[in-house]
Parts: C-alpha cells; structure tokens; sequence
C-alpha cells in the first residue's frame, strides 16, 4: 500500500481536511451524554423547564454542527478516494501499455482486467473509510473511555475490562482473514479469465457442442471462488455477535454497578445514563471499526495485487540480469558485425558467427535489417521457439516468410517492433541495435499488421488514421487504394465516415484485414510487416495488393508472412522456417530446386491442379 501513496500527494490537503472534519464531529458526539445527564440530573430532577429547553437546544445545535462535519469531511474524503483511485487506474494502465508481449502473456490479460477494476475499486472504497472512520472511531471509543472515567471512576473500570477484550476479538479475526480475501481475489482472477476465454470462443464452443463442458468447468471454478468467500464471510461474520456479547455484558455489569454506586450516593442517575450512552458509543463505533477493518483487509490485499503488476519492470521484457549485461550483449553484436562484413581469417568462427547456408554466408556492409546468431525463447518454454537465425536484407526488399504451423514465422517478425526481445544474439535496424533505439523511434518506422485484424468502434477513417492521427487526404487515399480497400468502402453510404462497430463485427474477415493493411500504410513506414494479414482475401485481391506494394513511392522494406507460396513467390527472398530453425533462404524457383520444406509446401498447394491441366 506504501507505493501507491504517492497518488494521493495531489490531495494532500483533502486527506487532512477529511479527518479533521471528523474529529469535529466526533468531539461534538462526545459531549452529547454529558448534556444528557445534566438534563436528567438538573431539569429533571428540579423540574426546570427553561434548563431542559435550553438543554434541548444544546442538543440540536450539536447535532446540526456534527451534521455540516460530517458532510464536509465525507465530500473531501470523496474527493480524495476517487481522485487517487482515477489517477492510480491511468498509472496502471500507462504502465501496461509499456509491457511487452512476453510480459502481458506471463502476467495474463483476465488479471490484469480484474487489478484494474475490481482491485482498484476495493483500494478507493478502502481509502475513502480510513479518511473518514480511521481516526474518528478509535477517537470516540478512547474519548467515551476517558469521558466515562471523568463521570465516576469506580463505575468506568468496566470500560477497561471491555475494551482491551474487544480488541482482541476484532484484530485476531482480521488478521485470520488477510490471507482469505487474497485468495478471493486469486480464484476471482481464474473466474475472470473463464469467462474471457468462453465469451472470446463462444462460436468455437457452439460449433462443436461444447457447451455442457464449458458449464461444467465454469462451475467449478465458480464453485472454488464461492467457497472460499463463504469461509472469508464466516470468519468476519463472527465479529459482529462476539462484539456485540462483549459490550452488552460490559452495560450489564455497568447498570448493575450504576444502580449500587447511586444507591450509595456516590453518583445520580443522569450519570449512569450518561455512562450507558458511552458505552453505546463505544458499541456503535467498534462495529464501525470492524466494518472499517475489514474493508481495509480487502483494499490491503488488492493494493498488493495492484502494487505486484506496478512493480514490474517496464520495457520489453529484459530481466534485471539481462538489463545489467545490455552493454555486453550490445558490444557482442559490434564485434559480430565486424567479422561478418570481412573476411576472417579464422574458418571455424566464420562458421559458428554465419549460416552455413550459402546464400547468407557473407552479410553485406549495406543491409537494412540484420538477424545476428538470433535465438529466442517464451517464458517458462523448454525450448527455443527460434534458433541461430542468421540474414540480412537490403533495403526495399520483399521478404517472404513461409513455414508450417508453429515454425516461428510470427515470432520472428514480432522482434523487429520489439514486441518480444531476442533471447542471444541482436536485431539490427540500420546498423543499429533495435535495444539501442527509443520505442518511439523505432516504431514509427515500422507499420506492423497482426494475424487478427483488430479494428476500434468509431467510423472507418479513426481506424485507418489510428496508424497516423495527422494524416493527409492524399495519404488516406493512397493507403486504401493499395489495400484495395477502396471498392468497399466507396460502396459504402457514408464512406470514410461509416461506422465501425467494436472489433469490426459489421465487416467481413477480408474487409477488416484491408483496413488494418491501410492503417499501417497511411504512416508509410520503412519497415512493413505483414503477419499473415492476407489470408481472408482471395487470390485476385492478394496479387493486387502486392502489386500495389511494389509501386510504392516510398519503397519499403516489405515483410510477408503467408501459408501460400503464390503470396510470397515473386519476393526477392523467401525464408523457409521449419521448427524455429531457417531451413531455406533464395528466390521462390532456387528453393523449389533445393529446399524440400518449401517444394513439400508447393506441391501440396498447386500439385493437384498441375498434374489436372496437364491431363
């Protein structure tokens, strides 16, 4: 909870106003009995009328001075609670925005929907009841304590007896429940995450009759969550009772003493009413205070869930470790370029630095883009997802990208943007390290389009123009006419201003990949990446839109990723990806001669119709 006080630093003068108005109200309480017992000691047993009203009006000036405190200090504890709560909430999520992907696939997106919302909700809720009960209950139970003894000492040392019983009570269940709501708040994470997983693949569900299964796992889930809050809810339901047997036994006790210490003469009756009053105080703000406790224990272990995905360390991935060894591992990659950009006079090492391939053996002195013995690796995998890749390629060129399911093809691209970091090795964008580069930079000169088109609710024009929020007329244009976006959306009524519903459902699968692919090139960026981002539109609007790409005045450095060999056929590389290890490089006819992965992957593609022309 300590780390997350800094938020509150805006509202510094709300945080102390907020129990000061309290501790008003309070004090105001306090004096309630006494002027209650001065009616019944004085007005009533004299029967004075005037000392009863003016009594009375005692009463309702205190109240009407604790209502305007209580008022005031609920508006600045307000204040302050959603003031921290909003700008703690914008932390989280500028923080998040910074992870990378490795980072927000060990933490989990359900978790982090669940620290955002909930938690965040719980730590507000809890920082909003300190400010207001933190200081004011524990004020009123010792001022009704000392107020007590200030009426008669022999009959205010059962406040002694009670007070230090109930506050075993109180902090023993507390503290037993500590652990409890942190597992609520784990088991809601696993319940969250279900619920994600069946909304998202709801149609996949239903196709094939998986419904039950799903019902069936939710439940238990569901079940698992229940139980451990119906444990929590027993543990803190025992606070209220044992309280309450506590303290009326203690106004037992205290009547009983009352009645003899009056029956002696030691004190009048308006005292024991007044220590009655006191007692009930005490009664009144102790539930409060366990109410205010219980709160807390939630908020504290939902500060510590929302504090452990802050203490993460922000950027893309690099471990503490790897961070400190970055200037080795950069200097590595110098000298790396180096030997491959002249002739080493050591064979062995030009062997183990270079692909044994030898159209990559030598690493021209003018490459754009440089992959350096790069291997990586997921979090908690066994194995490396990538191994030794070893290419370079100049600038302007097309690069095909082919392999079977799970060979690397995505993960390779994704460690030009940095949205992973390469595991041994380096990246090199211009001759420079991609970890050398500010985010920024290096992304603005990369336009990356995903396997999933993800498409924002707004019209057609905020899409394309999230790619570049000042962008010209001209270059919109251009943009969807080489996405060959421009058919479809010049049908449409409203054309650019047509509205988009959230994730593009009022589109088709071809419609959202065209409009991501106009997205990356309405930034017209060096480097375009293409994951895969054709596979919804048929082949005659393929080839188009790579003919497009090849009249580009600005020529970029264009990366296809596709599972057909006629998408990346005319590239002027193809790599060939088996099992994170690259098993071809050349043009599309060198590699249906020598490599058997791509010539296994062209036949199964073309060989039917071949062989059915040819008969």
């Amino acid at each position: 909870m300590k780390g997350l006080l800094k938020y509150l630093k805006e509202y510094k003068k709300e945080s102390i106003l907020a129990p000061v108005f309290k501790m008003l109200e309070a004090s105001f309480e306090l004096l309630v009995p006494l002027v209650i017992g001065a009616m019944i000691n004085v007005g009533i047993a004299n029967m004075d009328k005037n000392y009863i009203l003016s009594m009375g009006g005692v009463l309702v000036f205190l109240g009407v001075i604790g209502l305007i405190c209580s008022v005031t200090a609920q508006y600045y504890a307000a204040k302050a609670a959603t003031g921290f709560a909003a700008k703690l909430r914008y932390a989280m999520f500028t923080h998040i925005q910074a992870f990378s992907y490795e980072k927000l696939d060990t933490v989990g997106t359900s978790t982090l929907i669940t620290r955002m919302t909930s938690d965040i909700n719980q730590v507000q809720n809890g920082v909003n009841m300190f400010l207001r009960l933190f200081l004011r209950s524990p004020f009123i139970v010792i001022g009704a304590v000392i107020m007590a003894f200030y009426v008669d000492v022999k009959a205010a040392l059962v406040f002694a007896v009670a007070i230090p019983l109930l506050s075993v009570v109180v902090f023993g269940i507390v503290f037993a429940n500590i652990p409890l709501y942190k597992k609520v708040q784990d088991r809601l994470d696993k319940v969250t995450l279900a619920t994600r997983e069946t909304l998202n693949g709801i149609r996949v569900i239903r196709a094939f009759r998986k419904e039950a299964d799903e019902i069936r796992e939710f439940d238990e889930k569901n079940k698992t969550l229940t139980g451990i809050q119906l444990l929590a809810g027993r543990v803190s339901a025992l606070l209220n009772p044992l309280t309450y047997v506590i303290i009326n036994l203690a106004l037992v006790v205290l009547l009983y003493t009352g009645a003899f210490r009056v029956d002696v003469g030691g004190i009048k009756q308006g005292d024991v009413v007044s220590l009655v009053n006191y007692m009930s105080q005490i009664l009144v703000e102790l539930v409060k205070l366990v109410n205010l406790i219980v709160t807390l224990t939630k908020a504290v272990a939902c500060a510590s869930r929302i504090e452990n995905v802050m203490q993460i360390k922000e950027g893309m991935g690099l471990d503490l470790e790897q961070s400190a060894d970055k200037s080795d591992t950069n200097s590595e990659c110098k000298v790396e370029t180096a030997e491959m950009t002249s002739v080493s006079e050591d064979e062995k090492n030009i062997e183990e630095t270079c692909c044994t391939m030898s159209s990559i053996s030598s690493v021209l002195q003018d490459a754009f883009i440089q992959f350096q013995n790069v291997s990586f690796t997921y979090k908690q995998a066994s194995e490396e997802a990538l191994s030794n890749m070893n290419f370079s390629i100049k600038k302007g060129q097309t690069i095909g990208i082919i392999g079977g399911t799970g060979s690397g093809k995505s993960t390779l691209v994704q460690l030009i943007p940095r949205l992973y970091d390469v595991t041994k090795g380096c990246v090199m964008v211009n001759g420079k390290n991609v970890k050398d580069y500010d985010l920024d930079e290096l992304r603005k000169m990369i336009g990356y389009v995903p396997q999933k088109a993800a498409l924002f609710k707004g019209t057609i024009k905020d899409n394309i123009c999230f790619g570049k929020e000042d962008a010209s007329d001209e270059a919109i244009e251009e943009a969807i006419l080489v996405a060959q976006a421009k058919e479809f959306i010049e049908k449409k009524e409203e054309g650019l201003d047509t509205p988009v519903e959230q994730g593009g459902r009022n589109l088709s699968g071809g419609q959202r990949q065209r409009l991501t692919i106009a997205r990356a090139l309405v930034r017209r960026p060096q480097i375009l990446i293409l994951d895969d981002s054709c596979s919804a539109l048929d082949y005659a609007t393929d080839a188009a839109l790579r003919d497009g790409l090849s009249k580009l005045s600005y020529h970029p450095t264009v990366f296809l990723v596709s599972q057909r060999t006629i998408s990346i056929q005319d590239a002027d590389q193809i790599l060939v990806l088996d099992d994170g290890e690259i098993v071809g490089i050349g043009k599309h006819e060198v590699l249906l001669r020598e490599c058997e992965v791509y010539r296994e992957i062209y036949d199964s593609q073309y060989k039917e119709e071949v062989e059915s022309h040819e008969s």
